[in-house]
């Protein structure tokens, strides 16, 4: 079984780069471009769309898993079925800009799909014990998992960034959820990165094609289902996949809460998240990208500690929230020391 689980993740790794390859070259001859404009973070039209390839080549993935059983069933069609109206409407969006309420509600439907299919989320373990939450649970995890689909969107802002997160995360909770035995969500979780791998070839900085809403949604709606469905099972708690998840959670939420503060359209395009500050004050996208997966080394040890001692969990979640909202202001604030000039 684990030499065709290899195979699949290889295979899935070289269609999303065969597949990005044609739609950039379709995009080119479409002139499917991602212009330039004033809340940018590029300076050159560049192909979008790319994201089609990681959600192609997840989905095989998945449809391959379910047909060896070695995913359970409901959790392949919620993230299938949903993850696929995600893409759909991602994919609209690129091509025919949606209304960001057209855009939030289809995300609220295939949450409530997910959540539908895999049982609710009756109890959540934040290192506390369980916390019984009845149906209230259901509706937290329709909206977190259309959140996530969300703010995945709003940090796909730079080259590498989105696809590197997908990567780093899913290795990592990949991993932690094979330790506690559930195979079947690890390799769900390992078929995204391996996807997500091969876009990024073409999308690492410089960025030869952008992922686009149709991959940047999926990225965010997959790991929410995943997430809902590890603590269902008893598989990874969400306190960790929160930890994991952290950099762009505090990012995109702490953002958004200024930004409503402040009295600013929340829902428009914007160049006031941390990392667009970063690359405004001179850091590089390659610059950028590779620390926030630095970051992300730091929180995959951070969230190995809590997954191995539990009760750490709740003390874990604080100290990360705490230090990346710190970080978060410095660099929002503009106090963020500028690079050396060369």
């Amino acid at each position: 079984m684990k030499g065709a689980l290899l195979l699949l993740f290889a295979g899935a790794f070289v269609l999303s780069i065969l597949l990005t390859a044609w739609i950039r070259r379709s995009a080119l001859a479409w002139s499917l471009l991602d212009i330039p404009n004033t809340r940018s973070s590029h300076h050159i039209p560049t192909p979008r769309g790319g994201g089609l390839a990681i959600a192609l080549s997840w989905c095989g993935v998945l449809i391959a898993l379910m047909a060896m059983g070695a995913l359970n069933g409901w959790v392949g069609v919620a993230l299938v079925g949903g993850g696929g109206l995600v893409a759909l409407v991602g994919w609209l969006d690129d091509r025919f800009r949606l209304s960001p309420l057209v855009r939030a509600a289809v995300h609220l439907v295939a949450g409530g799909w997910a959540v539908w299919c895999v049982g609710g989320l009756p109890s959540v373990d934040l290192g506390l014990g369980p916390w019984p939450l009845g149906w209230l649970g259901a509706w937290g995890a329709v909206v977190g998992i259309g959140w996530l689909a969300n703010l995945y969107n709003f940090m796909d802002g730079i080259d590498g960034l989105a696809g590197g997160e997908a990567v780093s995360v899913g290795l990592v909770a990949g991993g932690l959820m094979a330790a506690s035995g559930a195979w079947g969500l690890a390799s769900a979780a390992w078929g995204l990165a391996a996807a997500s791998a091969g876009f990024l070839v073409f999308n690492w900085p410089p960025a030869r094609i952008f992922m686009g809403d149709v991959g940047s949604g999926l990225l965010g709606y997959g790991f929410g289902v995943l997430a809902v469905a590890s603590e269902r099972m008893g598989a990874l708690p969400i306190g960790v996949w929160m930890i994991l998840l952290a950099v762009f959670v505090v990012d995109a939420t702490a953002t958004l809460i200024r930004r409503v503060v402040c009295g600013e359209r929340w829902y428009e395009a914007h160049r006031s998240h941390a990392y667009q500050r970063a690359v405004q004050i001179g850091y590089s996208h390659r610059q950028v990208t590779t620390c926030v997966l630095a970051l992300n080394s730091l929180l995959a040890l951070v969230a190995v500690g809590v997954w191995a001692v539990p009760s750490w969990l709740f003390g874990g979640l604080v100290a990360v929230a705490v230090s990346l909202t710190i970080g978060w202001s410095i660099v929002s604030l503009g106090v963020f020391v500028k690079p050396c000039s060369n």
